[in-house]
């Protein structure tokens, strides 16, 4: 499924409209096809309120509200503006519904008490007031239409294409309606995959309006959610006579005397999932810790300074792919050891603490001939850029994009919805995980899973993006089953991956 930004989303309509899909038909199909999805949700006995605005989101609302009227269901119609305000298609639409004998109220000064009363007595809002074109910060009266219906207790908020307020790319918000559910139109907007706007989306339903697909492909760059059906299309299939080398030749390099917890979980997820032969390289301090706890891996113990690596790794580096990051720690000997692993003629992931070296060496990315994986939550990212926090936030798919194409690495920018960006510039968006995941060790037993995976698949990419989904998905279930968000730890995690992986195999994610 492909995600779409506010100005793709207008070459969508202006290359639909070219192919000979008038807008008039557009929004004919949108409010139509809505409208058989609310056939779903509402019932007879509903009291349903729709507010309608002067734009094409306004427009599908006059579609919904025919649709909805002719087939009997309780509805009061308001528009939020002067019939003259609206124009183009929308008022194409609003002439057919008025012409089809239907009724609507103006909502004005004079008749805000009877709204409020529509209101109060509705179990159904449906918001088609604003949609795409929404910028800065709301005007009246629009603003104190979205407080009244956010205030209205008891009522399910359905919202037209995205929740009228929020900016279609995601970004500030000052205010917007609080759906339940958000019926995108044609494609989802990124907005719906960021946050704060996502608090706002609720349920997200994707509406099929007749765009043939060849639009999307001439109008939007790549950037898709990466569903179940994508992972259990592209994942790995073991072939019965493979043995362990088959399935690659690891090395994690990882852990300190204060962090060994980051070395065992990286190399334990690693192992679950998949790795045919996995070496921990850590401190000589580290060792024991990291050797009692991972009996199934081979160790390089390395010289070390105060608990940290003194800086030399006495390893050949002839491994299929190579992590380096999980509990190094920020000393000098750490900072040449991912140094020296810059220059490695393999695979190479850097995580946690070989960001934080890296932010000041991030030009030697440009000149490696292997893959690199950059895995930064938005803090690390920050400092990569040297940007604040708040502004990366608000920026995801931007950054992630720029950063990619101009070190040419693959980046996975961590968070809810995950962005996995190709050095290409393309755009993976992860569906899956939750806050239980917001938690220390989450970061290294993802290390250890885009370690296995990317070990098994040709495709950098797919292995990327399934080792992400992964991930969350085993958190999902976790707090399905038999846990919360608050009580789920990275060992969880872990040990609840061949779940998941059991699922794959049985093509039923």
């Amino acid at each position: 499924m492909q995600v779409v930004t506010k100005k793709e989303m207008y070459a969508i309509d202006r290359n639909a409209m070219e192919l000979g899909l008038t807008g008039e038909m557009l929004m004919e199909n949108a409010g139509q096809a809505v409208a058989r999805k609310l056939y779903d949700e509402l019932t007879y006995d509903d009291r349903i309120t729709i507010i309608i605005g002067k734009g094409n989101n306004g427009g599908d609302g006059f579609v919904i509200a025919r649709m909805l009227k002719s087939k009997g269901y309780k509805l009061d119609v308001w528009l939020s503006v002067e019939k003259e305000a609206v124009t183009g298609d929308a008022e194409k639409a609003m002439h057919v519904y008025e012409h089809s004998g239907f009724q609507m109220r103006l909502l004005n000064e004079e008749n805000l008490n009877a709204f409020k009363v529509s209101l109060a007595v509705s179990t159904v809002i449906i918001d088609s007031l604003l949609g795409i074109g929404m910028k800065g910060k709301l005007r009246s009266p629009f603003k104190e239409i979205i407080t009244l219906v956010n205030r209205q207790k008891h009522v399910k908020r359905l919202a037209i294409d995205l929740p009228s307020g929020l900016p279609a790319d995601g970004g500030k918000v000052d205010d917007a309606i609080r759906a339940d559910k958000t019926f995108a139109i044609h494609l989802p907007k990124v907005g719906a995959f960021m946050y704060p706007s996502r608090e706002y989306y609720g349920e997200l339903d994707v509406v099929d309006i007749g765009i043939p697909p060849i639009i999307n492909k001439k109008s939007v760059e790549k950037r898709f959610v990466w569903m179940p059906d994508d992972v259990i299309r592209t994942f790995p299939k073991r072939n019965p006579s493979s043995h362990k080398s088959s399935h690659g030749k690891g090395l994690i390099v990882a852990g300190s005397k204060t962090m060994s917890g980051a070395a065992i979980m990286a190399a334990r997820a690693a192992l679950r999932s998949g790795s045919g032969l996995l070496t921990v390289a850590m401190p000589e301090e580290a060792r024991l810790p990291i050797a009692n706890q991972v009996i199934e891996a081979m160790y390089a113990p390395c010289p070390s300074h105060e608990g940290e690596f003194a800086g030399t790794l006495p390893v050949q580096l002839n491994f299929d792919a190579i992590a380096v990051g999980p509990g190094i720690g920020r000393g000098e000997g750490s900072r040449r050891i991912v140094e020296t692993l810059l220059k490695a003629e393999a695979p190479l992931l850097i995580d946690a603490d070989a960001l934080f070296h890296l932010a000041k060496m991030k030009d030697q990315l440009k000149s490696r001939k292997y893959p690199t994986v950059l895995t930064p939550h938005e803090g690390e990212m920050a400092r990569l850029l040297g940007l604040p926090i708040e502004e990366v936030a608000n920026n995801r798919f931007y950054f992630s994009k720029q950063f990619a194409l101009e070190y040419g690495v693959h980046l996975v920018l961590k968070g809810p919805f995950t962005i996995c960006t190709t050095p290409a510039g393309e755009q993976y968006i992860n569906p899956t995980g939750n806050a239980a995941l917001a938690k220390g060790g989450s970061g290294d037993v993802l290390t250890g899973i885009i370690l296995a995976l990317m070990m098994q698949q040709k495709s950098l990419q797919e292995a990327i993006s399934n080792a992400v989904f992964v991930h969350g998905k085993t958190a999902d279930n976790l707090i399905s089953n038999k846990h919360s968000s608050v009580d789920v730890i990275a060992s969880d995690v872990i040990e609840s991956l061949p779940i998941v992986y059991k699922s794959i195999a049985n093509r039923s994610l």
